[in-house]
């Protein structure tokens, strides 16, 4: 039987062509006003996951 692709992680993360995997930075839905500028910037860019969970994450998207 074939392995299914977890969706929510697929929402979450994007696998770039020289598989670095990608994530949308947290906390941007609401009370930015509160942060500065430095991290209002900051949010409105992909981060880097840490090498820590890559297997983790290709494992649910099926791409290891």
């Amino acid at each position: 039987m074939k392995i299914k692709t977890h969706k929510l992680a697929a929402k979450r993360f994007k696998i770039t062509k020289k598989s670095k995997i990608l994530k949308r930075h947290a906390g941007q839905d609401h009370f930015n006003t509160r942060d500065s500028g430095k991290i209002t910037r900051k949010k409105r860019r992909d981060t880097k996951v840490s090498k820590v969970y890559d297997k983790t994450v290709k494992t649910l998207l099926n791409k290891y």
